[in-house]
């Protein structure tokens, strides 16, 4: 449950202190009481991998990969419940979600087919990485086939009047082999603003991700068999992940975006993102990079992370992101430390920086109102975390933590620092900032041999401590973002 801030509350004095008893949302985070199958209509905001969301009217729909997570050994204690393919959620306010049930029934027989032909008879593994858009008065519902390890992929589409179904097969997109360039699963469509043209972009670590022209009219290719071009890439492709690309574009800045996700999905998968004029790239990283090249890019949006009292979130990655009026969100599966399995929804307020890139709250969502921050609201104690890449500790296997190669260490996350912001504008505690300044509604760092640092203040929840908190999120100069969030006042 989460409750709002009442009429009364909104003629508070912007001065009062940001630890004010508010009830905010209800949500643990451990669900392994809750994983058998009998309980799924409970799995509001459980189970969720790869998700897609759009508002449909007042509601808003998520649309997941089949993936499901029960304890090793555990027997299920329900054999009468159907499961189908993709998961379907539903929410009124982006915290709490209802688990509406599957989409399909059954894997669609032609991407069965194709999967049989090109993996000489293999199963494919569900359905994984749907993307839901609305065209016309109607919705398009893409989803991946596969084989897991395999580029033996497809890319299907189904469309239904309703977002809630039933759904009806329109064909295949795109099919690739083991010979492919690149492989057919995570799509993403973007359509031009100025052309109108439909763009998907799709793609993994097997060949990077590729832009390959749709047909407005159908859905489908704009030429049976074309691939595409390729947009992003990394170096080392067969061992360092790159893949779930997820386009939007901001009408503010008149540029398109694409994220993307890094390195093991079980632990260390982070966000980067790189924008572009056009839909079919190229698309530039903030330091001028081309995301076709084999470098890697920046900015970093996540990372496996914990804050103080809590045991840790990795996988935090494979975003989907949603303009809802304006106001733009991010949403990713994070991986419950310290055993990195249970899967639980993170949904992000995205703000944008002064020079036009995307950036995320450190906390998960939860409707509270923005009042103006004060100066005085912020001096107090905080925890600051400087987000940076973390080494694997295994050798990965196709760019994955190979089955009994995950041991839990804080050290594998990145953790957050104690510093104050005393009364007179000095920084104590912090290993690169000594002064800060408010200036509007940005907080600015500066230090000794630190380039001076502006990150975007907000009022939010604490999920760790469970109480409201200002909070900070931005870019270092590093490309990494720069997270805060202000400790509760004695």
């Amino acid at each position: 449950m989460i409750t709002l801030f009442g009429a009364c509350q909104t003629q508070q004095s912007q001065t009062e202190q940001p630890n004010e008893q508010v009830t905010g949302p209800d949500i643990e985070d451990d669900y392994s009481a809750i994983t058998d199958i009998q309980h799924y209509r409970k799995w509001g905001t459980y189970n969720v991998h790869d998700p897609s969301v759009i508002k449909a009217g007042d509601a808003y729909y998520m649309y997941s990969t089949d993936a499901i997570w029960w304890p090793e050994g555990a027997v299920q204690e329900s054999d009468s419940i159907d499961i189908g393919n993709i998961h379907v959620r539903r929410s009124a306010d982006l915290v709490n979600w209802e688990f509406v049930g599957w989409a399909f029934d059954s894997i669609p027989p032609a991407a069965v087919q194709h999967i049989h032909e090109a993996s000489g008879g293999r199963e494919p593994g569900g359905i994984w990485a749907p993307y839901i858009m609305k065209w016309g008065d109607g919705y398009r519902l893409y989803y991946s086939v596969s084989v897991f390890g395999a580029n033996t992929s497809t890319i299907g589409l189904a469309t239904s009047n309703s977002p809630e179904g039933p759904w009806e097969q329109q064909g295949l997109v795109v099919k690739t082999f083991e010979s492919s360039p690149v492989n057919a699963i995570d799509p993403s469509v973007v359509v031009d603003a100025q052309t109108g043209k439909h763009w998907m972009i799709y793609g993994s670590y097997f060949g990077g991700l590729f832009a390959l022209e749709l047909n407005p009219a159908t859905g489908l290719a704009m030429q049976e068999g074309d691939l595409g071009k390729i947009v992003a890439r990394r170096a080392e492709g067969k061992t360092r992940i790159i893949e779930a690309p997820e386009v939007v574009y901001n009408p503010e800045t008149k540029m398109y975006y694409l994220f993307v996700s890094y390195d093991a999905l079980f632990t260390h998968y982070n966000v980067r993102v790189g924008r572009s004029a056009t839909p079919d790239g190229p698309y530039l990283d903030m330091f001028g990079k081309d995301m076709a090249d084999t470098t890697n890019n920046f900015p970093v949006l996540t990372y496996a992370y914990r804050f103080d009292g809590h045991p840790g979130w990795a996988g935090v990655a494979h975003p989907a992101v949603l303009n809802d009026g304006g106001q733009f969100y991010m949403f990713h599966q994070g991986r419950l430390a310290p055993e990195n399995l249970m899967m639980v929804l993170h949904a992000r307020k995205m703000f944008w920086t002064a020079d036009g890139w995307p950036v995320v709250s450190p906390e998960r969502y939860a409707a509270m109102e923005q009042r103006p921050i004060s100066q005085d609201e912020l001096a107090g104690s905080w925890e600051m975390m400087h987000l940076a890449e973390v080494k694997d500790t295994v050798t990965l296997w196709q760019g994955q933590i190979p089955p009994g190669g995950w041991h839990y260490s804080t050290s594998m996350f990145n953790n957050s620092t104690k510093i104050s912001l005393a009364a007179d504008g000095k920084v104590v505690g912090s290993p690169e900032f000594t002064s800060w300044k408010l200036d509007g509604d940005r907080l600015v760092l500066s230090g000794q041999g630190a380039q001076e640092t502006s990150v975007i203040l907000s009022r939010g929840w604490d999920w760790e401590n469970k109480t409201p908190a200002i909070l900070f999120t931005g870019l270092a100069a590093d490309g990494f973002s720069l997270w805060g969030k202000q400790l509760q006042k004695e």
